[in-house]
């Protein structure tokens, strides 16, 4: 009973800080898009380029928070499986990146490390999760 609260209550937390991290980068996003490319050094010089990292990184980021903290509540196993996803997509396309273009400056590289990081923390909460709380028959 009281690995299962355990269990419960890191994988919630995980999906909080998951979504925490992305509201973040979201209001940053709805607020001042320019701040949000300037860590990768990218000048946006027309609206259509402002309109499009709002949508994405604001608009985009917004639906995967609130699809999160209602997966956090709803069905944490869910919740789980959609950051490996997320994470692990993200991992992956720093990866194709290296093969593709070329080493990574030291910006994708944290990021390539702290995707990677979540993906575990996800896979492994959900792998947990699923022995640990009955009727979690997913992964």
């Amino acid at each position: 009973m009281k690995t299962q609260r355990t269990v419960t209550l890191a994988s919630k937390g995980f999906i909080l800080l998951s979504a925490l991290s992305l509201l973040s980068v979201s209001l940053m996003a709805f607020a001042n898009p320019q701040a949000v490319m300037d860590l990768v050094q990218v000048q946006l010089n027309n609206t259509d380029a402002f309109s499009s990292i709002r949508g994405v990184y604001g608009g985009v980021g917004m639906t995967l928070f609130l699809s999160l903290i209602y997966l956090m509540w709803r069905d944490t196993q869910s919740g789980l499986l959609f950051l490996c996803l997320l994470w692990g997509f993200y991992a992956l396309s720093r990866t194709i990146t290296i093969f593709a273009e070329g080493a990574l400056g030291d910006f994708g590289n944290q990021w390539l490390l702290i995707e990677s990081v979540f993906f575990v923390l996800a896979l492994g909460l959900a792998l947990v999760n699923r022995k640990a709380i009955p009727g979690n028959r997913a992964v």
